[in-house]
């Protein structure tokens, strides 16, 4: 089927069909994606862009002296966000850089400045439980009962050598794809949790062949939460934005989700078949071989 007419035939009419929700959807994503950055999504990109990329060692250090820290910065960076270091809270020592400037001895001195490293001090930042204030920005989450679907998918997934648990030890990840066993966040609500679920699944059926290798992290996370996007509306949660500031921080956008219509829609119909019924019997080998094609 060509999913860019099945998007054009529905512009006038309800969708009637699984494939006419699917397109529907994908259409629905894709304007999402080409209307650029949410609100949410800007606020959440702007609040992060103030936190450090901490070398390894000092992320090794944080790790060391607090393994349940999730976002880290100094005193006044939590200050500018709104947020209080609390009263007696202990300091994760780091290693900061020295930086000194050095002027050549001559004519030139006003204009050739030098910048090099002298050393390293020690310097403290606290973690974000250590802090009291303002809610950081975030993204929009996915709301809504699944229902029995993550049931389902789960025993569609075992259906065909995919594994699923939950596992606290991949945080701050949501969910993890390893090829043939995908591990998933406790805690998350039941939405959240099928909406990983679908994520992860997409990741297993569509990029554990040879299209790994020839498709980009950027794709390959695009397609992910295309399928996932597609089916979460498909049983009736409430997506907002979510899937589109996820495309979009990992740099994806309308074009590069459209090069993938087809593998997209493939999946999202082998996905949505297997939540149709307890017994995921319908959904065959070869249409799996179809979608990794």
């Amino acid at each position: 089927m060509n999913t860019t007419k099945t998007i054009a035939a529905i512009d006038s009419k309800k969708p009637n069909t699984k494939q006419e929700l699917i397109a529907a959807n994908i259409k629905l994503l894709i304007e999402q994606l080409e209307a650029g950055h949410s609100e949410a999504l800007t606020h959440y990109l702007n609040a992060m862009s103030r936190f450090h990329n901490y070398s390894f060692g000092n992320v090794l250090e944080i790790a060391r002296q607090m393994p349940a820290a999730s976002r880290v910065a100094g005193f006044w960076t939590w200050k500018n966000l709104g947020r209080s270091v609390n009263a007696g809270a202990k300091g994760i020592r780091i290693l900061a850089p020295v930086v000194g400037v050095r002027r050549k001895k001559d004519a030139e001195a006003e204009t050739d400045i030098t910048r090099q490293l002298l050393g390293f001090r020690n310097a403290y930042v606290f973690d974000i439980s250590q802090t009291n204030g303002v809610d950081l920005p975030e993204m929009e989450s996915v709301i809504g009962d699944p229902g029995e679907n993550i049931e389902r998918l789960t025993e569609f997934l075992a259906s065909k050598g995919i594994a699923v648990s939950y596992s606290e030890k991949i945080a701050p990840a949501l969910g993890v794809s390893y090829g043939g066993r995908i591990a998933l966040l406790p805690g998350q609500s039941k939405a959240e949790t099928f909406s990983t679920l679908v994520h992860e699944a997409g990741h297993e059926l569509l990029h554990r062949s040879e299209r790994r290798t020839a498709t980009t992290k950027t794709m390959r996370e695009t397609e992910a939460e295309a399928v996932a996007f597609v089916v979460e509306k498909a049983v009736g949660l409430v997506n907002g934005s979510a899937s589109a500031d996820y495309i979009q921080l990992y740099k994806g956008n309308a074009s590069l989700l459209a090069e993938s219509l087809e593998v997209i829609q493939q999946t999202a119909s082998v996905i949505l078949a297997a939540l149709e019924t307890p017994v995921a019997d319908e959904v065959t080998n070869e249409e799996l071989a179809e979608v990794a094609a």
